[in-house]
């Protein structure tokens, strides 16, 4: 049903690159093929080139590389009037606003790419830049809004058969199921993305059906070791492809199945170097999370517990920056779970 996934985002001569080639690799190639494009003039073929460059950078966490070079794709595009080139380059400049946690920019810049698409009769930018948009919708905890979305674009997937992009819908879907507590429904549907990844040889999307697959084993079956070993599973995959973002968020989930099972010590080693590799990349999102569990983790060891209420206070705001609709009851949750008073109370517990 479902053919071998690919790359749609590597164009032009740059067809060949696999969905698992190696960040670096890509990279590697996509200047090679970017300078030669720009000493021909070819602008069609450096703006493709450059949309390449832009998405490595992105995925290895070089955020200001990053930008600069899917600007320089739009712009090139722009110039050669591919319309569609322009909308792949939003469309890549959207994804890494909603990385580093721009979400209402990131929104604004996938629906340009999204009409762009449209415009430009290149369905599949359409459909990625759709996605991202539903994406962006779920991480701010907008699912009712997004969840129509999200089962819109799985149904086309899966009409054409893209396995790419039937794993990412599925993944979507289930992560709003397991944030609203369906655990059965969202560990059938990590599990269905798990496998078609599989099939099709999707390194990237098998690596975060097993993150997905991993909490809720961790959740609800209380099971750390199965959980620990899929997260294993999948950071083997990360390292080989250089996923620098998708490593971080495999260790700050390896951290809450420690922190579930009570191993405090070690959820607090493994937050800490999450945040530092979320710190590397400038992503906010990832940052804010990690350091939660860090906090956590550091009152469950003995930390002050007017340091504790602090920091969860400062965090309040740094959740509402980023756009999450859910990140105050996540601090409101942590201070229950830590016998914490509510927020209203903070001045005066800071004060016995």
């Amino acid at each position: 049903m479902y053919g071998k996934a690919f790359a749609p985002e590597y164009q032009g001569a740059l067809t060949t690159l696999s969905v698992n080639s190696s960040l670096t690799d890509v990279l590697a190639a996509g200047t090679e093929q970017l300078r030669a494009a720009e000493r021909a003039g070819a602008r069609g073929e450096a703006a493709r080139s450059g949309l390449a460059v832009a998405e490595a950078h992105r995925r290895l966490g070089q955020v200001a590389d990053a930008e600069r070079a899917w600007k320089a794709s739009y712009r090139t595009a722009r110039e050669a009037g591919d319309t569609g080139a322009m909308a792949w380059a939003l469309w890549s400049g959207g994804t890494l606003a909603r990385q580093r946690g721009a979400l209402p920019l990131a929104w604004r810049l996938l629906r340009l790419a999204a009409e762009l698409g449209k415009h430009a009769g290149d369905v599949v930018v359409r459909g990625y830049s759709l996605a991202g948009m539903a994406e962006t919708g779920r991480i701010q905890g907008d699912y009712e809004a997004v969840t129509t979305l999200h089962e819109q674009l799985l149904a086309e997937a899966r009409k054409r058969g893209e396995a790419r992009h039937t794993v990412w819908a599925l993944e979507g879907i289930a992560q709003i199921h397991r944030n609203t507590g369906s655990y059965d429904t969202a560990y059938a549907m990590f599990e269905e993305a798990a496998a078609i990844a599989a099939g099709a040889e999707d390194r990237r999307g098998h690596a975060w059906a097993l993150r997905g697959l991993a909490d809720i084993v961790s959740v609800r079956d209380r099971d750390p070791e199965r959980a620990l070993a899929l997260l294993g599973e999948a950071e083997v995959s990360c390292r080989e492809m250089n996923l620098v973002s998708a490593l971080a968020y495999n260790h700050k989930m390896r951290g809450n199945v420690l922190y579930r099972a009570g191993r405090y010590a070690e959820a607090r080693e493994v937050y800490a170097q999450a945040l530092a590799e979320f710190d590397g990349m400038s992503e906010p999102r990832g940052r804010a999370l990690a350091r939660l569990g860090l906090v956590k983790s550091l009152a469950r060891l003995g930390r002050d517990r007017a340091e504790t209420g602090a920091e969860l206070d400062e965090l309040v705001g740094v959740l509402d920056g980023i756009g999450l609709r859910h990140g105050r009851e996540l601090i409101r949750g942590a201070r229950e779970e830590l016998g914490l008073a509510p927020r209203s109370s903070a001045g005066r517990e800071a004060g016995r």
